[in-house]
């Protein structure tokens, strides 16, 4: 057998309706787990249950684009709920599955290989998604900003408020970032603001900074953060620029230079308030993208 036609058998028993787990599709193409994603990820370049993961919320797209229920489309897709199905979506798509989009179901793949209905797979040669050092360093900074936030759900809210860091500014015009409750609600503010300015949109007004509101504020801003870079990157918008209403007076900015800002801001606040975690009592790692990548890379092998 050549190695294009492994590579086919690979793919058959990763996109396989009975194939739902890693062990499954490994039996189905006749090896082990270990040797079947390391045969997999060397050959797409992408790993088994990441890249079934990635085609099953295409197909759901699809399917949604034609009329499915969410409920039907979570369970073809192998969600055990619509609840977790939905989060998975708007993580990928930038929007919940019940809001009808138009265009293109597919999302951006390391290979090109995509769902191409009714139930196929079909390899797009010429795309071009965000390079992967950007790429890497959006997702950290989108994970890390979450896990963040969830850490801070173990203190009272007065440890939370208390100013750690009295006349803490990141920058000459914002505000004060003395405690856990300002850092953590500028990462997310940071995000939602410039999202407005970039989108045309509405300032946020309704900005409530309890740890639960900013988990909430921040599961919505961040996939539809990711689809906006994403979108520049598809149209190498990176030198455009946008002219700012929201600023008195109004300003220009060069849209990678707004993703820069954010990104290099976004990792001087999480490192401060991982210090103010650790000083609160709350077991904080370090942050480090190395480890990050290896715990994401194991959990989607």
């Amino acid at each position: 057998m050549t190695g294009k036609d492994r590579l086919r058998e690979l793919l058959d028993a990763v996109l396989d309706e009975q194939h739902r787990s890693l062990d499954e599709m490994a039996s189905g193409a006749h090896s082990s787990p270990y040797h079947f994603t390391r045969q997999l990820s060397a050959g797409a370049g992408e790993p088994p249950v990441a890249m079934r993961r990635r085609v099953m919320l295409e197909r759901a797209a699809w399917q949604l684009s034609r009329g499915a229920t969410v409920t039907d489309a979570a369970f073809a897709a192998g969600y055990e709920s619509a609840e977790g199905f939905g989060r998975a979506f708007a993580r990928a798509y930038g929007h919940p599955p019940s809001e009808r989009a138009d265009g293109d179901h597919w999302l951006p793949a390391p290979n090109g290989i995509h769902f191409h209905p009714p139930m196929s797979l079909w390899v797009h040669t010429g795309e071009h998604t965000m390079t992967q050092p950007l790429d890497l360093l959006v997702h950290h900074d989108l994970d890390d900003t979450r896990d963040l936030i969830d850490l801070a759900k173990q203190l009272t809210d007065g440890d939370y408020r208390r100013e750690l860091s009295p006349g803490a500014r990141v920058h000459s015009w914002e505000g004060e970032e003395a405690s856990v409750a300002a850092v953590l609600t500028s990462l997310v503010f940071t995000k939602e603001v410039w999202l407005a300015a970039i989108l045309g949109e509405d300032f946020p007004a309704d900005r409530p900074d309890h740890v639960g509101a900013l988990r909430r504020r921040h599961d919505d801003v961040a996939p539809r953060w990711l689809e906006m870079l994403r979108d520049m990157e598809r149209r190498a918008a990176w030198d455009d620029r946008i002219v700012d209403a929201l600023c008195e007076p109004p300003e220009s900015f060069v849209l990678g230079s707004i993703v820069a800002h954010v990104l290099t801001y976004d990792a001087h606040r999480r490192l401060g308030v991982r210090a103010m975690l650790r000083e609160l009592g709350v077991d904080a790692d370090e942050g480090d993208p190395i480890n990050w990548l290896r715990r994401r890379t194991e959990a989607t092998a």
